[in-house]
């Protein structure tokens, strides 16, 4: 599994690569309008650029801050990776014991096909061409699912979720039980939507 770092060297990668532009370049256009808040900033990205939410909040994100090294390393402001890998960071004291439901979801999911893994600083981000779920602890006793598809059906263990957000609906997992029949169908329709 790739570090955060690489993977948000990887995702500014492509940005340039399908706008045309440096993310220089695109910063400086959302400057330029006077866009003061990170939430108008990132829609002005999606609006004109056509980007992703993923994508305009990375652009959005490192405004005023240093780019890390496009070239092919990391910032030279950067801390170093805390361990080899990041589920350690992501799942450590309290929420440690949650990691064996962590990779159970994952094993469930990696059996639809493939798709990306991008570990973020409290959750996975799940991609295809889009995103289409994102897996992290919620509480010391949960992990909670985001979940990228419309028209799931309604079920009361589906929190949905308010339109433009990452997510269209979340649940929660306390036990190994909860990684049933239902979860699968709903994680497989997220997949099969992220193209």
């Amino acid at each position: 599994m790739a570090d955060p770092a690489a993977a948000t060297i990887t995702q500014l990668k492509n940005i340039q690569s399908r706008t045309g532009k440096s993310i220089a370049e695109l910063q400086d256009a959302v400057v330029a309008i006077g866009a003061a808040k990170h939430g108008e900033r990132r829609s002005w990205l999606m609006e004109h650029f056509k980007l992703g939410y993923g994508d305009a909040n990375a652009v959005a994100l490192f405004i005023g801050k240093p780019l890390p090294d496009l070239a092919g390393g990391a910032p030279a402001n950067a801390p170093p990776a805390a361990a080899d890998d990041p589920l350690d960071a992501i799942y450590s004291g309290a929420k440690s014991a949650l990691r064996p439901l962590h990779d159970a979801v994952m094993a469930r999911v990696r059996d639809f096909g493939p798709f990306e893994e991008a570990p973020k600083k409290a959750c996975v981000s799940l991609r295809r061409k889009k995103q289409f779920a994102m897996i992290g602890p919620a509480t010391r006793d949960s992990v909670e699912i985001g979940l990228n598809a419309k028209d799931l059906p309604a079920h009361p263990r589906l929190k949905l979720q308010p339109p433009g957000g990452m997510c269209q609906a979340t649940t929660r997992l306390t036990q190994a039980s909860d990684i049933d029949a239902a979860l699968a169908v709903w994680l497989r329709q997220a997949y099969d939507a992220a193209g």
